[in-house]
């Protein structure tokens, strides 16, 4: 059975201990007053994510996730065109009438029990495969990468013949 994103896993089947273990990670990262608060956010993070990753990443990603989490992120389909890290808290506040604060504090949140349950192997290759600014979202830095430096041209020096 496939979840509806927009209900509360609560109202459609008992959760598992594994996701439940999911949601207190993420009510103790977002400071949130309830299991559904944290549930809220983790149904509205993954289910953006899940229009935003594709290929072996989401796959090795849903596997290391809860069911009900992977349910979430895996039922979206993905959009052809992959968003920055901002303009993916953007397109979640908008979807969800949030304010931009609390959709980046929710993401955090989220990201920071995801990155708990993936190894680091697989974020970092989740990060190769998305636009600037996604790092910062799973609590990493963001890297430039590293500029070629000039060889500054000079004489030629010639070697004696071996």
């Amino acid at each position: 059975m496939i979840t509806d994103p927009r209900v509360p896993l609560a109202h459609q089947q008992p959760r598992s201990t594994a996701y439940e273990q999911m949601l207190e990670r993420v009510r103790y990262e977002g400071a949130y007053p309830t299991l559904e608060r944290a549930d809220e956010a983790v149904r509205l993070v993954l289910a953006g994510f899940g229009r935003q990753l594709t290929g072996g990443e989401r796959d090795d990603l849903a596997a290391r996730l809860p069911l009900e989490a992977a349910r979430v992120m895996t039922a979206q389909i993905p959009e052809t065109t992959t968003l920055t890290g901002w303009a993916f808290v953007k397109d979640l506040a908008a979807r969800s009438g949030g304010s931009l604060a609390t959709t980046r504090w929710d993401t955090g949140s989220v990201f920071a029990a995801v990155t708990a349950l993936a190894d680091p192997d697989l974020i970092t290759r989740i990060l190769h495969q998305l636009p600037t600014g996604w790092a910062l979202l799973f609590g990493r830095a963001e890297l430039a990468p590293p500029r070629r430096q000039r060889v500054p041209a000079g004489p030629a020096v010639r070697r004696p013949p071996a």
